[in-house]
């Protein structure tokens, strides 16, 4: 049994007032590619009017979406053993509410969950008043187990699980092409697991998020009164996604003024940040974040992140000490994520080499290729991310990353090699540390550098890099070889793709031998004259002139 509104009905809408229901079953199945819901999605044979870009009103679709569902969420009434299941193949998940009760606004649901063979018991209540356009929604599990969101895993390899949820919702119509949507979103003991975030399960104690959505009739922003909290941070986002013809603009901010350095470092969600467990600060820090682009110009990208610090101090470290760097430590190097050779980075290992007895030339053609800037930035290069942020979003893949040499480092000798979110941001938070505090001089940093790399298959070290190619140590290497060495560092397993057939350099590396001549020209580590007459011409010696010749067939 249904009441509808008579007057709703006169301006073609609809709202339920009441509503009974004894027994209800929906089942959706899909068998390989076919599905016993397909047909609602096949077009008729008349098409219905395509809606331009101009006929696209946000504010007017949401306004329309949410009309509809508080339409159909009645403010009093009964549904008693209501079944949905959705099944796909082998698979299924079936939501069962045995008794749903709403009376005069107020809901109360148990929910059975049935996957598979996991089963779950929820409790949900809240409040719906169609009149104010307002719905609260909570959330919790009926046993002491955390609710398990059903279909994640099956559908995105994803985990998520929570103690408690909490959701609000108020729609205000401001005027005719302007909707505001406030409400408030809070969970407890938020369980997080996805291979490309992190490697572990991802923890939030308390988050909560204080929202305020403005739509427009070609806009969508988030108010920057919007509060967003996680454990002790508290911050306030913006953003604001437009479309302008066919394409669109997003601008995202965040300015967070002077708070207790502590908060950030104790609220990092655990299995996030491994390495900055534990870790205790003091003082101050400021945040500013801003990313603009337009993608009807892409080359107009703005992209800004600051973080400053105040009498800043690591009081205590977390589960590995950041300046270990600074001493001698044991250094893992890996290929597709399998430890292939473990080494100290010190005297104790005869291919150490000191920065003193590695020529001026090959560090100033290393320094020139990687990271020129390296002894004068605080570890990030905000023009070459950017950059690379352009070239990545014209491409339409991660082709750059504008690492710098202590970014490089950092991801080498602390992180793990996982190619994930998680890893980038704490990458990032261990490189303003080491930079900031000072916990590794740049001399000792590029020293570490020029030791760890990887100059051809397994070849780590500048020591065995120059024994490797020239039969010499690095303090004998020539500009020539020099500059090199520094062109294969970006590809060490890739080496023999620059020698021809004949066993010589190709003509194509002309080029990068000028550029890099150039500049140490500028550096007055050679002369003008000296980097004119420079080209492509070295005899590698060795095991590599053998790897050299079997690739190219000689």
């Amino acid at each position: 049994m249904i009441k509808l509104s008579f007057w709703k009905l006169l301006t073609r809408e609809i709202e339920i007032r009441h509503v009974t229901v004894n027994g209800l079953s929906l089942t959706f199945i899909k068998q390989d590619s076919i599905a016993n819901y397909d047909f609602l999605f096949k077009k008729g044979k008349e098409q219905l009017p395509q809606v331009t870009v101009n006929e696209a009103n946000y504010s007017e679709r949401i306004n329309k979406l949410l009309n509809l569902c508080f339409g159909f969420l009645p403010e009093n009434g009964k549904l008693n053993h209501i079944c949905i299941t959705e099944q796909k193949n082998k698979n299924f998940v079936s939501i069962t509410l045995p008794s749903f009760i709403i009376k005069e606004n107020h809901f109360q649901s148990d929910i059975n969950i049935q996957e598979d063979t996991l089963s779950q018991y929820w409790i949900a209540n809240g409040e719906i008043k169609q009149d104010d356009n307002t719905l609260k929604i909570n959330l919790y599990s009926s046993d002491p187990k955390k609710i398990s969101l059903p279909y994640i895993s099956r559908r995105f390899g994803a985990e998520v699980t929570f103690d408690t949820l909490s959701y609000s919702l108020r729609k205000d119509i401001l005027s005719r092409n302007q909707v505001r949507l406030n409400g408030q979103v809070q969970v407890n003991g938020l369980d997080v697991y996805h291979k490309a975030l992190s490697p572990e399960v991802i923890h939030l104690d308390q988050g909560k998020l204080d929202y305020q959505i403005n739509i427009g009739e070609n806009a969508l922003e988030l108010d920057s009164t919007t509060t967003v909290i996680f454990n002790k941070l508290q911050f306030h986002p913006y953003l604001r996604a437009e479309k302008q013809q066919e394409y669109w603009h997003f601008i995202v901010s965040v300015n967070k003024t002077w708070f207790p350095a502590n908060n950030l470092f104790s609220s990092l969600p655990k299995g996030l940040f491994n390495n900055l467990e534990g870790i205790k600060t003091s003082e101050e820090l400021a945040y500013h974040f801003l990313f603009d682009v337009d993608f009807a110009q892409i080359d107009s990208l703005k992209l800004e992140s600051e973080l400053k610090e105040k009498d800043f101090r690591i009081i205590e470290y977390g589960t590995i000490p950041l300046s270990k760097m600074s001493g001698e430590f044991s250094y893992t190097a890996y290929e597709n994520g399998v430890p292939v050779r473990t080494f100290p980075i010190g005297t104790s290992w005869d291919h150490f080499t000191p920065l003193d007895s590695i020529s001026p030339i090959l560090q100033m053609s290393v320094l020139q290729s990687e990271d020129g800037a390296f002894f004068y930035h605080q570890g990030f290069l905000p023009d070459a991310l950017r950059e690379a942020l352009i070239y990545d979003l014209q491409v339409k893949r991660f082709a750059r990353d504008g690492s710098t040499i202590t970014m490089q480092l950092v991801k080498n000798v602390f992180l793990n090699r996982n190619k994930n979110f998680a890893r980038k941001l704490e990458e990032a938070l261990i490189v303003w540390l080491i930079e900031t505090e000072r916990l590794t001089s740049k001399e000792r940093m590029y020293e570490v550098y020029l030791n760890i790399a990887e100059w051809g298959p397994q070849i780590y070290g500048i020591q065995e890099a120059s024994s490797f190619y020239f039969n010499k140590r690095p303090s004998q290497l020539t500009i020539e070889e020099s500059i090199f060495l520094a062109s294969i560092i970006p590809k060490p397993k890739h080496f023999r793709s620059s020698f021809a057939a004949n066993g010589q350099l190709k003509e194509s590396m002309e080029g990068y031998y000028k550029l890099i001549a150039g500049r140490l020209a500028k550096k007055g580590l050679i002369s003008e004259i000296e980097a004119d007459n420079i080209r492509p011409d070295i005899q590698v010696m060795g095991e590599a002139e053998q790897s050299s010749r079997q690739r190219v067939g000689v």
